[in-house]
């Protein structure tokens, strides 16, 4: 029997009404501090047909914050904030998970007023966001070896607040050139102890962030997002079939709810990584930097490779209700690239849903 995208999926302890994600997205509209807004709510719970929306990255520290204007999970008033996102979603018949990101090497001390830490001093490749505009990336510090355990914590402790802040569960950002990316990496993370060097090393950090966040949410609440060979930030890997295959060995015999692949490395890579991976697949059918729009025939293609969810980006900034248009084949509208990060609600709040002629 074929799959196809609207046929229900139990993820956890929940039941997905379809096998349509909403992708985590950054779009820097949080307010001062941290803190989700109004706004953020109503974006959300516009989107709330799919059958899971992971939120824009969240960061887990003041260090672990890569651009201004992105949403924490580390005070508690920032806590609090969420609850009227979550809250919003749930009225909607949503499901809704947190993205925690450290974005380790990837920010500037003109964003937190600290040095930004990563497996190695080595900066990344390009210019990060800061307050005032678009800055080379500073060379970050390298982090002691008994200061790396405290990092891999900090996903497990934003974890916590995101339950307690009404989330379903979190998904761990492991992808593009972030903190757990640039420990997986083979010239980002140039380590000579226990996190470093060969694979089973360098694995150890995302492992370690998985099974923290595991200890501390349940297994059925953690997910994590992976980039293989995706070379954003500069961050390289070696050997991605065996370094990617060693760590879902690993992250298997934590039992996640989900692995969330982007398409960043050829077909044959990414279909033997799903089978390699026991449970549930999300699937990112293009490269996270193209200009294309996620379509029906994107989705399709991957779930006859035995992908079990599709996750949309671009396609749901535009789509409101993506879920329906794709249900009935109907247009889906482009994206304003102009206003991903510019602020406000224009380019935000207001794409609407398809109109019928009357």
């Amino acid at each position: 029997m074929t799959t196809t995208l609207f046929d229900r999926h139990r993820l956890g302890a929940l039941t997905l009404p379809n096998r349509v994600v909403m992708a985590p997205m950054t779009r820097v509209r949080a307010a001062g501090g941290g803190l989700a807004t109004a706004s953020m709510a109503t974006y959300y719970a516009q989107r709330a047909t799919a059958g899971l929306i992971v939120t824009e990255g969240v960061q887990p520290s003041l260090i672990g914050q890569s651009n201004p204007g992105t949403p924490g999970l580390h005070t508690d008033e920032q806590t609090a904030s969420w609850r009227q996102v979550t809250g919003a979603v749930h009225t909607n018949g949503g499901r809704i998970f947190a993205q925690i990101m450290h974005g380790g090497r990837v920010s500037h001390p003109d964003t937190t007023g600290l040095t930004p830490v990563g497996p190695s001093a080595v900066a990344a490749v390009g210019d990060v966001f800061t307050p005032t505009g678009p800055q080379p990336a500073p060379l970050p510090r390298a982090l002691g070896t008994a200061e790396v355990p405290e990092h891999a914590a900090s996903y497990a402790e934003a974890a916590r607040r995101a339950v307690d802040a009404g989330f379903d569960g979190v998904e761990l950002h492991g992808a593009n050139g972030y903190l757990i990316s640039q420990f997986l990496s083979s010239n980002a993370n140039l380590r000579t102890d226990r996190y470093g060097g060969p694979v089973a090393h360098r694995i150890r950090f995302a492992v370690e962030a998985a099974a923290a966040t595991v200890d501390a949410v349940g297994a059925d609440r953690t997910g994590i997002r992976l980039s293989p060979g995706a070379r954003i930030w500069g961050v390289e890997d070696t050997d991605v079939p065996e370094l990617y295959a060693a760590l879902l060995a690993e992250l298997a015999g934590l039992g996640l709810a989900y692995v969330h692949l982007e398409a960043t490395a050829d077909e044959e890579v990414l279909s033997g990584l799903r089978r390699a991976w026991p449970g549930t697949l999300v699937m990112n059918p293009l490269p996270p930097l193209g200009p294309k729009q996620t379509g029906r025939a994107d989705a399709d293609h991957w779930l006859g490779l035995g992908a079990d969810l599709i996750s949309f980006g671009r396609a749901f900034i535009a789509n409101p209700d993506l879920v329906e248009r794709l249900r009935g084949g109907l247009p889906l509208a482009p994206v304003d690239e102009a206003t991903y990060y510019q602020g406000g609600d224009a380019g935000y709040l207001t794409y609407p849903a398809y109109q019928h002629a009357g």
